[in-house]
């Protein structure tokens, strides 16, 4: 077992010069290595601080000089790194076995050169974050097409990359021109777009999916299916102070926890994200469609799945009349807070555009009206809500997208602290960085949840 600080050990940090005639070992000069991983991010990235304090790589007349110029890095260079497991379960970080998994040298700052040492950082991301920037699409995709199908196109195809880990599918087919746009951006697009497939009940589900890279590759998935996932296996518990050795469950505990939000009402309603009002204009019949969305129609029991076991509760918009001012009977989720105006796509390139194929749902190209202001709803619910980070003991089998169960003691008098029933409960990983230094080794975790209350059939006393 490890605690929060025990030391990880690098068992291979090599960098790689961008011509591939040098390597040089550097993991005795690693100060500080912090990896980083999101499910708003399309890729992971990394940082690492190097001290070096005496001639490591022949020059070109033989006399031993600093990595910074003798390497010499500039941008591009490939890093490969292994660090160890510091506990029987924890399965630490390689990506050494396979050049996929290499890290690439995006940018090198906070340089210090002397004559006694060289500090420096170096800025890594994944190789797809460097394709993403070479690449462009400019195919067409087609109306009959699953959005999930063109995403592992994508991927596969434009990207080039052969770490893709789990791409949810979609019920809705979506027809785009790519427009010379970057793969990155294309698929973070379409991941607005997508409703989710969940066999015959094509009802029990709402749009909404989030593209990002982990550990074990690229993930397309979708909010439902993130939050419907079974938690990790141990619950978290929060014990601030310090972690007794002998605990045997001293890596899953809490040692510091603090709320970065806790509802966004404000935001909400600029967003739209409660009811909003929609026009769209067909652009073959110029016709415009107006529709009400209310995030009532989907929340609870009738599609949208939550964290937590409390429904949103929207406060009751108060009128006046001759007696004053009275509650009303309608809530915030009744009166649209934003409109929001577009253009129907109907696949104009189609031969067979036209008013009738839009109205024809078999042949809908991803209707706008609902899908958008669902996803809209689904983003905001989930990022605006509840955010937590959190620290904990180094756990490297956690990727970002990952459930965990938190429990958080109620603030009572009481010698023996009963679970504080609002705050604890399931939790997303939304940003996952797992810390190491000289000193030891620790996890911080951004998590969010959509709801409050604790939602699991585990009876904690």
């Amino acid at each position: 077992m490890a605690s929060a600080r025990d030391r990880s050990v690098y068992e291979e940090f090599t960098i790689e010069s961008a011509d591939g005639t040098k390597t040089v070992d550097i993991k005795e000069g690693v100060s500080a290595f912090v990896y980083y991983e999101s499910v708003l991010s399309p890729c992971v990235t990394a940082s690492v601080i190097v001290v070096n304090t005496g001639g490591t790589i022949a020059g070109e007349d033989g006399v031993k000089q600093g990595i910074y110029n003798g390497l010499p890095l500039r941008g591009g260079e490939r890093v490969i790194i292994k660090v160890a497991k510091n506990t029987p379960n924890n399965d630490g970080l390689d990506f050494s076995d396979d050049p996929a998994k290499y890290f690439y040298v995006a940018s090198i700052t906070d340089v210090i050169v002397d004559a006694e040492r060289e500090i420096f950082k170096l800025n890594l991301v994944s190789r797809e974050a460097i394709t993403n920037h070479t690449i462009r699409i400019g195919k067409k995709f087609p109306t009959s097409e699953n959005i999930s199908d063109s995403v592992l196109d994508i991927l596969q195809n434009y990207l080039k990359t052969s770490k893709i880990d789990q791409v949810d599918q979609t019920v809705n087919q979506y027809g785009f021109i790519g427009n010379l746009k970057k793969p990155f951006y294309t698929i973070m697009w379409l991941a607005s777009k997508s409703v989710p497939y969940n066999g015959a009940d094509k009802l029990d589900s709402s749009a909404g999916f989030l593209f990002y890279e982990t550990k074990n590759g690229f993930n397309f998935r979708s909010i439902d299916g993130l939050i419907k996932q079974d938690p990790y296996e141990e619950d978290y518990v929060y014990q601030p102070g310090i972690i007794n050795s002998e605990d045997p469950l001293k890596d899953y505990k809490i040692v510091k926890y603090t709320i970065n939000r806790n509802q966004d009402l404000i935001g909400k309603l600029q967003r739209g994200a409660y009811a909003s009002q929609r026009y769209y204009i067909n652009p073959v019949s110029f016709e415009t469609t107006i529709r009400d969305f209310k995030s009532s129609d989907y929340m609870g029991t009738k599609g949208i799945k939550t964290l937590g076991e409390q429904e949103l509760h929207l406060p009751f918009i108060e009128e006046s009349n001759n007696n004053g001012v009275i509650q009303g009977s309608k809530t915030l989720g009744d009166l649209p807070t934003r409109i929001f105006v577009g253009m129907l796509d109907i696949g104009t390139v189609e031969q067979d555009a036209s008013k009738k194929g839009w109205n024809d749902a078999a042949v809908r190209n991803a209707d706008p009206m609902k899908i958008d202001a669902q996803t809209t709803m689904r983003y905001n619910q989930l990022n605006s809500n509840q955010v937590i980070e959190i620290t904990i003991p180094l756990n490297t089998n956690l990727t970002a997208g990952n459930i965990l169960r938190c429990i958080f003691p109620r603030i009572d008098r009481e010698e023996l602290k009963s679970p504080d029933i609002q705050a604890s409960g399931l939790y997303m990983i939304r940003d996952m960085a797992h810390y190491f230094d000289r000193d030891g080794s620790y996890t911080k975790l951004t998590m969010l949840r959509d709801s409050s209350g604790r939602k699991w059939s585990k009876i904690i006393c």
